[in-house]
């Protein structure tokens, strides 16, 4: 995670939230998906609430673009 996030105690309290989340997706998701977040500086602001909707918003256009690929 990068500095620009903030300082270690930010950074560290964006990945525990990040790592929440993904929690639920691995739970969920089929075998064989990989998954890579990357954390913006503006996800040190956000309340979990906020972030957990921006994660399941790009979730959503992760699952259309793999559908569009299937054949």
């Amino acid at each position: 995670m990068s500095k620009k996030v903030g300082n270690a105690v930010v950074r560290n309290r964006v990945k525990r939230r990040l790592r929440e989340l993904a929690a639920g997706f691995v739970r969920e998701a089929p075998a064989g998906y990989a998954l890579i977040v990357r954390a913006l500086p503006p996800s040190s602001s956000l309340e979990f609430e906020a972030l957990a909707e921006s994660y399941r918003h790009a979730l959503r256009g992760c699952r259309l673009k793999h559908e569009k690929r299937r054949p």
